[in-house]
């Protein structure tokens, strides 16, 4: 049987949170077992919480994406008292972007060095976020030696030789939508040689639709187009494909447990 797992999605987002039944139906029905619901800030991380207490196949993360301004900055504390819940499996997404926010970025790195830190003391891996902002990423991954839990780079679509940083730094490299485009020819190479332990899937939804849906909203349910486009670039069987990367899911985040 097939099983996949969407490792990064934003169910709570609308329009999905105002049709929740029918994505999860959908879901359902593209052997989508599990899904990660992540967590962008402190403000609308009830919404995140409750989906992943009401579903035992939905899990939750904790963080604020670098790129949130107007709501609260928590400190290292405010992260541990929140992520010692059972159904949080992760803290994030956190990182670094300097494409959206410009100018001292001093206070979107010390937010995500906040980040690195809950997660080391409590033991739970980070999902980061990276957009034009390699190089100070992973100076701050080493220096908070976030390699003691690990993580995903989420929405990967960087080079090889960042991929291959990342992963030396205990990190796995997860794909969205952006694989299947046909412009993303470089990210399609990296894909290729990623070795499939280190590999996870997921639909950033409601955003970055895998072709055949590009431009139409994202669910949970394509992210079964992704690891099909991938399974195809690396020509791997496809149930070997879904088993791996699913156990990959479990092995990371290793708080989750399969819903019965």
């Amino acid at each position: 049987m097939t099983e996949l797992v969407d490792s990064h999605c934003h169910i709570n987002f609308e329009p999905l949170g105002a049709d929740l039944a029918r994505v999860l139906a959908d879901a359902e029905k593209q052997q989508v077992t599990h899904m990660l619901c992540v967590s962008v800030n402190l403000e609308d991380y009830p919404q995140v919480h409750k989906l992943a207490n009401d579903y035992p196949h939905i899990f939750a993360s904790v963080g604020v994406h670098p790129n949130e301004q107007e709501g609260h900055d928590p400190t290292v504390e405010e992260l541990l008292k929140l992520a010692e819940d059972d159904q949080v499996v992760a803290i994030g997404e956190t990182g670094l972007d300097y494409f959206r926010s410009t100018g001292d970025m001093t206070w979107q790195q010390q937010r995500f060095r906040n980040h690195i830190r809950a997660a080391r003391e409590i033991g739970k891996p980070l999902i980061i976020h990276n957009r034009d902002a390699i190089a100070d990423t992973l100076e701050i991954l080493q220096d908070e030696r976030a390699e003691e839990v690990g993580g995903v780079m989420h929405c990967f679509v960087d080079d090889w030789d960042t991929a291959q940083k990342a992963m030396d730094l205990n990190f796995y490299i997860s794909f969205s939508g952006i694989v299947t485009f046909k412009s993303a020819q470089e990210l399609k190479d990296v894909a290729k040689k990623v070795p499939l332990e280190r590999m996870l899937v997921e639909t950033d939804a409601p955003y970055l639709a895998p072709v055949p849906f590009r431009g139409k909203t994202n669910e949970p349910a394509y992210v079964y187009y992704v690891a099909e486009c991938l399974a195809e670039l690396r020509e791997q069987d496809f149930a070997e494909f879904t088993q791996t990367t699913t156990e990959n899911f479990f092995t990371l985040f290793r708080h989750a447990r399969r819903a019965k």
